[in-house]
């Protein structure tokens, strides 16, 4: 009965957080897909062709309005890479379409709190102008050269046939007028279905360790390994810490959100919190990819440039929100139990919800489904039928 209990406890703090987060992914999902819809991958790849300032500015926009889980976003980013992309640029449109994200942000407000969320922006952009500049730096030609040639192989990843989906709506007219078209239509559910189908293995996944890793893991060990007894160290400590447990829990993309209000109530200091949500991208299963994508000599560059950014990131938040009054004197992350109330959170839900259902509606209507089986193809059969299985009909 004991076991029994403890998974009853688990399952049930995991309910409460997807409950109280429900609304916000379909909001932010939506939205992006809303942008996705609007903007062609052509233009994308045409924008980033080098790394200059003005250009990985681009890059950093364009990857914040380009949400994505993290594997289908290091397939994009290899994708636009062999496109012509510069390496740099690719590197900073992944970082954003994963950390800038609106969900992201939305999700860590609801969760832990506002401060959070303005943490994870500025972070970004200050891991975005870390990256920047160490690629720009530390890693010569020959290297770059070597890692297009392994990627020109097109060693297939994860999330590669979505990856290579371009389902925009080009043609003429405003932005609202392409919106309201039916194609227009269309493409939306389109990008809000498949963006859902890449991260709800990771969302799933995020709350059910999260909900175990709250209701079994006791304070005391999360005291003792944040070293929360000796504040400097601490907060010292945080960051360095923080993204070798997210390398380890092979949990990314929003997913690990959830983990990181557990972390935060466990005593993790504040930069240390950024720097594990940052670490999505540096989990054991997308090291792999990178050194399938790239070879093993830049899987480890990047491990190392992405690592020290975080390092560096997470040590700039801490030190700077502390010395502005912006770091939360509670540590009350929602991953409690609590159970279902009828509240805002309740109606937002409602509300959302069946936004979600009309837009699944739509997308197997006009024919989405096979699309669905098409998320994991080869990353080259996309690019030989042009828009392939994400062509969007008039």
């Amino acid at each position: 009965m004991r076991v029994l209990d403890a998974l009853g406890h688990a399952l049930a703090v995991a309910g409460t957080m997807t409950w109280e987060i429900s609304w916000s992914l379909v909001l932010g999902f939506a939205l992006s897909a809303v942008i996705q819809a609007l903007v062609r991958r052509q233009t994308v790849t045409r924008l980033l062709g080098d790394d200059k300032p003005r250009t990985l500015a681009i890059a950093a926009g364009l990857g914040a309005a380009s949400s994505s889980c993290s594997y289908a976003a290091v397939a994009l980013a290899r994708s636009l890479f062999r496109k012509g992309a510069s390496f740099t640029s690719a590197m900073v449109f992944e970082i954003a379409s994963t950390n800038l994200v609106i969900e992201l942000g939305i999700i860590l407000a609801l969760l832990i709190s506002w401060q959070f969320t303005l943490a994870e922006y500025a972070g970004g952009l200050i891991m975005i102008a870390i990256v920047a500049v160490a690629f720009r730096t530390l890693v010569r030609q020959p290297l770059i050269d070597a890692a297009r040639q392994q990627a020109d192989k097109g060693l297939a990843g994860s999330m590669e046939g979505h990856a290579q989906m371009d389902m925009s709506v080009g043609g003429e007219g405003s932005f609202w007028q392409r919106l309201a078209s039916p194609r227009g239509y269309t493409a939306v559910s389109r990008i809000f279905v498949m963006e859902w189908a890449s991260v709800i293995r990771d969302v799933v996944g995020g709350l059910l360790i999260a909900g175990a890793v709250g209701a079994w893991v006791p304070d005391s060990f999360w005291r003792h390994l944040f070293l929360t007894g000796h504040p400097l160290a601490a907060r010292l400590w945080g960051p360095l810490i923080g993204p070798v447990i997210s390398l380890l829990s092979f949990v990314c993309s929003i997913g690990n959100v959830p983990l990181a209000g557990v972390l935060w109530n466990g005593g993790i200091s504040f930069g240390g919190v950024t720097a594990f949500i940052f670490a999505d991208l540096i989990i054991i299963p997308i090291l792999l990819i990178y050194r399938k994508y790239y070879g093993t000599k830049m899987m480890l560059t990047i491990l190392g440039i992405f690592y020290a950014a975080m390092v560096t990131a997470g040590y700039v938040i801490e030190f700077v929100f502390g010395a502005l009054g912006l770091i939360p004197h509670t540590r009350a992350a929602k991953v409690t139990q609590q159970g279902i109330q009828w509240n805002y959170t309740t109606i937002l839900n409602i509300i959302f919800l069946l936004l979600a259902a009309a837009l699944l509606v739509r997308f197997f209507r006009t024919g989405g489904g096979p699309m669905l089986k098409a998320m994991g193809g080869s990353p080259d059969e996309q690019e030989h039928d042009g828009h392939g299985a994400g062509h969007v009909p008039a």
